[in-house]
Order: structure tokens, then sequence, then C-alpha cells
């Protein structure tokens, strides 16, 4: 009954999907513009008529992984401070506000470089600084107007405003009516070729709480943090993207300026604007206002490929927490020829309740609430992890998670997944991409994604060829490749009571039934 309703649900599917994708590739050009202005930036426009809304999404190729040494978190601040305005918004006098700034940045620098001496630091002087810096910053703040960016986007129809940093970029978006388009160029351009870093140190604060929040007060913060700094030595995926605490009380609005002047420049950005726009008008405007941007060549990522593991590697966090399981397994960037098997197993693996590991762990054993396994942890632009996590139910281990997945893992490596299992990944995929172009938010995101990552909007498209040629045999091949046990790291949270505190010389490995 399970299969036969399994094979009607793919077919379901086929008859949604396959009209759609009959379209091909030149259908979709004949919609989508592409302009690359002579200082790098380059704008892909999908004109789509059915509502005079459109929708923008600004990809900046630089993420966390991009945190220069001792300053991790920098690139998240970036996300923070580009809605504090420009010299003309969020400013009552900036005339007065940036010499006030100045000041600021003199005042803390003669704080923090009494604060990080290790020897013969004074107290007395060092309180006089901070003291000194804290007045520099009042004196600055009386120019503030909150939240004005937000205020004139919203007061001229605009909705979504958004942005968010992980690894790999950081982006911008929201929606606004079309005849609001110049306002949109105006507003963008400003902000990105004139940031002021006003309130800086007050939002750096508020960072700092977010890691107090997120990682420091969660018990799966903190393993998570601990499990990709032991599953990455050399990899930047080491950091994380909310930053270390220490770097987060040090780094300064002068260090954040120096980031935005090397990544925040035309050549390292790509603009995806979808809605009912022509490219006739959209251009001029775009070259107006966005080429006044400086003419900077894109800016060269140094990166240190990691070694390959050569032995487990485990974390184990006691704590009175609910108990979890994790596990990962390296992996190339999304660059690889085997980039849509991955994709396939993850499928396979954890797509819905027909999925294994929903039907083993969860369905079956009932041994989980959860029970999933993915890839692109925690990014996909450098060589990342498969990654595996469970949650155990009560009365249940987390050494059982583990023996669990592994049996789903040795079926992978041992068995061909079935015809109706490939199929059904194929389906899901191009049902997922139809479902994709249906809102401009979602589209514009796509096509600035793909031609960040391709330099080329159609690999949207040209991603399903690589999803149809993925075979059975890929999947065994791929399996065995990767999910040895040399090339693991395990994370476990293992709960704590007043009665179970490990003595001296206790075990900290995965527990076992």
């Amino acid at each position: 009954m399970k299969l036969w309703f399994a094979k009607l649900a793919a077919l379901f599917l086929l008859a949604v999907v396959l009209p759609l994708a009959a379209q091909d590739l030149a259908s979709y050009e004949r919609r989508v513009s592409v302009k690359t202005l002579p200082n790098g930036l380059t704008v892909v426009l999908w004109r789509r008529p059915e509502a005079p809304v459109f929708s923008f999404f600004t990809q900046v190729d630089a993420g966390s992984a991009q945190d220069p040494l001792n300053e991790t978190g920098l690139a998240h601040m970036m996300e923070h401070m580009a809605f504090k305005g420009t010299p003309d918004i969020g400013t009552t006098d900036y005339a007065a506000e940036k010499p006030a700034l100045e000041k600021v940045e003199q005042a803390y620098a003669a704080y923090e470089a009494e604060r990080i001496k290790r020897v013969g630091q004074d107290p007395q002087k060092l309180a006089q600084l901070q003291k000194a810096w804290e007045n520099a910053r009042d004196a600055a703040e009386k120019y503030v107007i909150p939240n004005q960016f937000g205020e004139v986007v919203e007061s001229h129809g605009g909705v979504g405003l958004n942005a968010f940093t992980n690894y790999d970029e950081t982006a911008y978006m929201y929606s606004m009516p079309s005849n609001q388009l110049e306002l949109w160029a105006a507003l963008e351009s400003d902000r990105m070729m004139h940031p002021v870093m006003r309130q800086f140190y007050k939002e750096r604060n508020v960072v700092m709480e977010e890691r107090r929040m997120r990682t420091d007060s969660r018990p799966t913060g903190r393993l998570v943090e601990q499990f990709l700094g032991t599953a990455f030595m050399a990899n930047p995926y080491h950091r994380p993207t909310i930053g270390y605490a220490s770097d987060l009380q040090s780094f300064s609005a002068t260090d954040a300026a120096d980031f935005f002047k090397r990544y925040y420049v035309p050549s390292n950005m790509v603009i995806g604007l979808v809605g009912d726009l022509d490219p006739d008008v959209v251009f001029p405007i775009v070259e107006r206002y966005f080429g006044q941007l400086s003419n900077t060549p894109k800016p060269v990522e140094p990166y240190t490929v990691e070694a390959p593991q050569n032995s487990v590697r485990e974390v184990t966090l006691q704590d009175p927490a609910q108990p979890f399981y994790l596990e990962g397994y390296h992996r190339p960037s999304y660059l690889a020829p085997d980039d849509a098997v991955y994709d396939a197993i993850s499928d396979i693996l954890s797509n819905g309740r027909t999925s294994r590991l929903y039907r083993s762990l969860v369905r079956d054993q009932q041994i989980a609430a959860v029970a999933a396994g993915f890839s692109g942890f925690p990014g996909n632009k450098y060589s990342h992890l498969f990654a595996f996590y469970a949650v155990p139910l009560p009365g249940h281990t987390t050494g059982e998670m583990q023996k669990a997945i592994h049996v789903e893992i040795e079926k992978l490596k041992t068995q061909e997944v079935t015809d109706d299992e490939l199929q059904m990944f194929k389906t899901r995929t191009k049902a997922d991409l139809i479902r994709g172009l249906a809102g401009n938010e979602g589209l514009a995101q796509q096509l600035a994604y793909y031609q960040t990552r391709y330099g080329d909007w159609r690999e949207l498209f040209r991603y399903l060829d690589r999803v149809d040629k993925v075979t059975k045999a890929d999947i065994r091949r791929v399996s065995n490749q990767v999910f040895q046990d040399t090339n693991r790291t395990v994370g476990v949270i293992q709960t704590q009571t007043a009665s179970s505190q490990p003595g001296p010389g206790a075990s900290k490995g995965v527990e076992q039934q």
C-alpha cells in the first residue's frame, strides 16, 4: 500500500512538473537581461509584468569566511551597519556628526591600546580612557535619527526589508512598487557608496547579546561551534559567523570600514531584480546611480585547503539539556562534479515522511523525534560537511542514534537505492525549481546566487541536467568515498544531572546502549 502511494505521488509530481519543465531555457532567456557596468557590478533582471511591483536581492560575495584574523564577526557587523543610514539619511547634521564619529574612533583606539596590554596595564588610566570613549559616543549619538533608512523604504511602499549573513555571503533585500525604482537605486547605491558607521559600538553590543542568546546560552549552539572548530582546522568554516566573544569586544568601526572598503566593491556584488521592470528603463537608472561606485578589482581570496582527515574526531558536551547527536563527513565544494549526487543522497535520506531516516528512526523504531542528513554544512562555497543529526526520544541514547544512522549509511554503501527513490529525487528537484520561480523575492535571490557562484544565472536551469544524470551507481560510489570512519567528526550532547557528573578519568565518548 505504501509503495503504491509513493508511486502515485511520483506520478502526480510528474504531471505537474513536466509541462513546466518542457519550457526550454530559451523561453526563460527571453525574459532575462544582464548588464555588467564598467565598474564590475552585475545586474540580472527578470521581467515579470503581472503586478506593478519588483523585488531585489543584492549578494555580496563575502561572508564570515572572509573575516580577518582576530576580527571574527565583522562580516555579520556589516549586515547590521547597512541599516544605519548614509550621510543624508539617519542624521540631523552630518557635517557635525562626521568629526564627532572621528573622535569616537580616536578615543576608542586609545582605550583599546590600554585594554589589550598583557603586561603593565594601568587600571586607573584604563577607566579614564573608557570614560573618554563613552563621552565621545554620547556626543556623536545626539545627531542620530534612529531607523530612518527603514522608514524611508516603508513609507514609499517597501516591504520585507531584511538582510542576512552566512559563511559564504552577505545579502540585502526588500520589495517595492515599480514606480519607486529610482528611489530604490538612489537608496541602495548610496548605502553601498557612502556607509556611515554610526552607533557602531552600540550595535556591537547588540551582536554580543545575540551571541550570548544563540550560542553561549544554547547547548546546541555551543555544540555546533565546538563541532565545527573540531571538524575544520584550516578551512575558514572553523570560525563562527557570529564571532568569538573576545573579537566582538575588540574590533572597531575603523576595522569595519576597512572590511567594507575591501569587500563591498561593485565587482564583488551581484543584484537580482525581478518584477514589472523594463530593462530599457532600468539599466540607464542603474548605471546612473550604481555607476558612481568605485572601479575596484574583485578581491583575491586566499584560501587554505583543509588537509584530509585521518581519524575520528569527537566533541562531547555535558549539559542538563536534551541529548543531541551530530556527525559530519568532509566533502568537496559545490563545484565538485558529484554535487548533484550529494543532493540525491540528502533527498533520499531526509526529504519527507517517506525518507529513509524518518521511516527508520522516527516511524519504525520510534527512537528519535527527528533525524536527517544534509549537505552544505555550514556553507558550500568551500569544502564542507555532509552532516547527520538526530534527537533521541526519552529513554533512548545518542549511541542508539549513531548506530541507527550508520545502518542507513551502510545500506547506501552496499545496496543500490530503488528506482522509485531516485525518480522521486529528480521529480522533486524539478518541482522545487518551478515553485522557486513563483515569487519575485525567491527568484531574485536565485538569479543573484547562480550569477555569483557560476558567473551565469543559467546554471539555475542547467543544474537539472546534472540531476538527470545521477545514477544509482553514483550514489553508491560517492557514499563509499565519503562516509568513512576516518573522515567523520562526531558531536554529542549528553544529558547531565547532579548525580551523573563524570568523575576524573571518565570516558567522554558517545554513550553506549
